[in-house]
């Protein structure tokens, strides 16, 4: 299989030696016995677009989740911007120390999930507006232009005053995109982005993400997509059963994988 595209460069993917946005050393995480990451780094630098595939269960949910200090790992460091973040306990009883630290993370780190999470009971302007009044604090008329401006981005500009209910599934996982960038944050998390879309809807949002990664944003996509993971990614890397089985630039693992279990997994997921 070879689904690599050449991807154009930008300013921001030059490797200046900045310090990463994301590094993970050694990561473990159990779900009681069952050990789901056994030891893994990764490292988003600045600008860069990291893709993480693999098997359902290899554990590429947990370990975003766990960037994302939504899931506490038992041991290994996590650092945002070079700040590793701080631990009381060890193993099972392992939790963040400093809760004000836990909140600039993630409030930097902008999740967007599999299923799109928007609050029903506000219009898509005001999911758009929402956290960036209530945890940032910032004054409502510059978010809600800001919040236009970023559902005209994503092409649902028309949609501001709608409910989500109103909206097809692809428009809602835009709407999520959408509030995630009106944070600002450093870094974009993608978790299965399109794998609740059907094929045609699951076209807008891909759209949307590569644009994303043309313009040099930082981002960690978990993705059952191979082909978007080839035309999007810096880096990818093959995760099974808890480790990096595989990890290198796209045109290396779709072009000429080494692992003979990543041969099997592109050669299971490759278009009919």
């Amino acid at each position: 299989m070879n689904q690599t595209t050449t991807r154009p460069a930008t300013e921001t993917r030059t490797g200046d030696g900045a310090t990463p946005v994301i590094e993970i050393r050694d990561l473990h995480k159990a779900y009681g016995s069952l050990e789901v990451l056994k030891g893994v780094d990764l490292v988003a630098p600045r600008g860069h677009v990291v893709s993480l595939i693999g098997s359902s269960g290899s554990g590429k949910s947990t370990l975003l989740r766990c960037a994302n200090l939504l899931e506490d790992s038992q041991s290994g460091e996590i650092i945002f911007e070079g700040e590793p973040v701080r631990w009381r306990g060890a193993g099972a009883n392992r939790h963040p120390a400093d809760r004000r630290q836990v909140i600039r993370i993630r409030t930097n780190l902008a999740m967007v999930f599999q299923q799109f999470n928007l609050w029903s009971h506000m219009t898509i302007l005001q999911n758009v507006m929402e956290a960036p009044i209530t945890v940032l604090g910032e004054d409502r008329e510059e978010v809600e232009a800001r919040a236009r401006a970023l559902l005209d981005k994503v092409g649902i500009g028309d949609k501001a005053d709608a409910w989500p209910a109103q909206l097809s599934g692809g428009q809602q996982q835009r709407a999520a995109i959408a509030r995630a960038l009106a944070m600002q944050p450093r870094a974009l998390l993608f978790d299965e982005p399109t794998s609740a879309l059907d094929p045609e809807l699951e076209q807008e949002v891909v759209k949307v993400i590569k644009e994303l990664a043309e313009e040099g944003r930082t981002m960690i996509v978990v993705t059952h997509d191979m082909r978007l993971a080839a035309d999007i990614s810096d880096h990818v890397v093959f995760l099974h059963k808890g480790l990096v089985e595989e990890e290198g630039p796209p045109e290396a693992l779709f072009g000429d994988p080494k692992s003979e279990r990543l041969r099997q997994f592109l050669s299971a997921t490759a278009p009919a």
